[in-house]
């Protein structure tokens, strides 16, 4: 494709930064919650993976159950680790894009001290066993309120800045930051909808096959526009400014934006397949769901071939490694999910452990890398020193990676054969395995290499956290200018 590409974002110069003092106080608060709830989050991951292949684990607790410690697990590094990576990189790159610093200090400081007591709260609550048993929306009533005022806060800063933005354009980044914003607060609202009956508990307003579709509807977007669209945007901004190079194609990147968030929005009914939900709505899913291979595919292309004529950095630019691997399993999990929304991939797939293994691919994968990468880059410039270690990054990319493979082709492995064994059937028309268990004590050796690879990925988080916190306490800089002098590349 003939390249159409604009020269990366940038950041004010140098004396035109002299007159814009940005906010990088709030980055820095949303960055440290990102390491420390990242840290939580995959610790609580790795306890529930050690319970399903050793009970004992269970501690015989009520709170320290698999049933409590899942939806803690799943909140806490969805919202608490994926959601402060995403206001981190949100908060630095609109002010730099924007030529401007956030609209307001204090809404600034309310948006993040509100996220973080919804994650305490939630901390709370799910171990008690305090859930509306919805997927992705199990905090109570309650919570959820705060999290719409919160929302309301962060949606005021976010669109106020862009009013008060100094350039006319808007980068490819802020159109993906604003469908992220837009949308999480109606899927949001809308999932939630409930009549109180106490403090603690309330009856959603939809009922039986109507709930299903609206939670599915909410939960596969909750992936599309928490987990997608903002990191999408992290990486156009991200990705070209660690390469040093502009993005491949801006015009492919306009198209990836659109037609991205007009497909995503209709995929939740391939959640549903074989259900009650009438045949037409079911096909809608599945058909909307291949079809958003095309412009997945499209971003994974643009931001690989932004990086013609720096492949050669690869071998010592460890934060290219983790953007490079990250927007490749972008690509890899967006092809692997279509192909599962088909009917019968679907009906060997569904309810096995391959889709614990997919949806692995893209939050360690593609999530989580992206976000180390990012939180590399960012850490010396925030903080105006080179990282305490700078061959931590190199070893941890080695430790996470290894351990991503571990678990998701475990996880792979584990649900083809459960999903054959459940379908196979003896000569006389009778199931081979009538018996769940049997199946069940054959998943052991597959449970203990996820277990292995998911301690990997912490361990690599906790070397992270720990060489941040090194680099935060060195010695600090002789001068700091408005855009501190950034790290060597690793």
């Amino acid at each position: 494709m003939e390249s159409t590409s604009v020269p990366s974002p940038q950041p004010a110069s140098a004396a035109a930064g002299a007159s814009i003092d940005y906010d990088d106080d709030i980055v820095k608060k949303f960055l440290l919650a990102s390491v420390l709830w990242g840290g939580v989050g995959m610790l609580v991951g790795v306890i529930v993976a050690l319970q399903i292949v050793w009970w004992p684990a269970n501690l015989g607790l009520p709170w320290t159950t698999f049933g409590r410690l899942r939806p803690l697990h799943t909140n806490a590094v969805i919202f608490a680790f994926a959601g402060n990576v995403c206001f981190t990189g949100i908060y630095y790159s609109m002010q730099r894009l924007l030529r401007t610093r956030m609209y307001s200090d204090r809404l600034s400081a309310l948006h993040f001290w509100g996220w973080q007591l919804i994650i305490v709260l939630a901390a709370i609550t799910l171990p008690l066993g305090l859930t509306q048993s919805k997927e992705y929306a199990e905090l109570i009533w309650p919570i959820d309120v705060l999290i719409a005022v919160v929302w309301v806060i962060f949606a005021i800063n976010f669109f106020g800045t862009i009013a008060i933005r100094r350039v006319k354009h808007l980068y490819v980044a802020i159109w993906f930051y604003m469908s992220f914003v837009i949308t999480i607060a109606v899927l949001h609202i809308v999932n939630s909808l409930a009549v109180p009956a106490t403090f603690l508990r309330s009856y959603p307003i939809y009922a039986g096959l109507t709930d299903a579709l609206v939670q599915w509807w909410y939960g596969h977007n909750a992936v599309g526009f928490f987990l997608t669209t903002p990191f999408l945007g992290l990486m156009y901004y991200f990705l070209p400014k660690a390469a040093e190079r502009p993005v491949y194609s801006y015009r492919l990147s306009i198209i990836h934006f659109w037609a991205l968030v007009f497909i995503y929005i209709w995929t939740g009914p391939h959640h549903l397949l074989y259900s009650a939900l009438p045949d037409w709505a079911q096909t809608l899913g599945m058909v909307f769901s291949v079809m958003l291979l095309a412009p997945s595919w499209g971003g994974m292309l643009n931001g690989l071939l932004t990086l013609r004529g720096a492949w050669d950095r690869l071998r010592t630019d460890a934060v290219l490694k983790f953007m490079v691997v990250a927007v490749t399993f972008y690509g890899m999990s967006t092809f692997e999910g279509p192909m599962m929304s088909i009917r019968a991939v679907n009906g060997l797939a569904h309810y096995t452990n391959w889709v614990i293994g997919h949806v692995h691919s893209g939050a360690l994968g593609w999530v989580g890398m992206i976000s180390f990468g990012m939180i590399y880059w960012l850490v010396p410039r925030l903080w105006g020193r080179p990282l305490a270690d700078p061959d931590g990054p190199t070893r941890h990319f080695w430790l996470g990676t290894i351990g991503i493979v571990l678990y998701i082709v475990s996880m792979w492995a584990a649900g083809l054969m459960e999903g054959v064994q459940w379908r196979s059937v003896n000569e006389a028309g009778q199931l081979a395995h009538p018996i769940f268990l049997d199946i069940v004590h054959r998943l052991a050796p597959f449970y203990w290499l996820r277990l292995i690879g998911g301690t990997m990925y912490l361990v690599g988080a906790v070397m992270m956290a720990l060489n941040i916190w090194r680099t935060i306490r060195g010695p600090a800089p002789d001068a700091a200018g408005p855009e501190p002098v950034p790290a060597p590349a690793q």
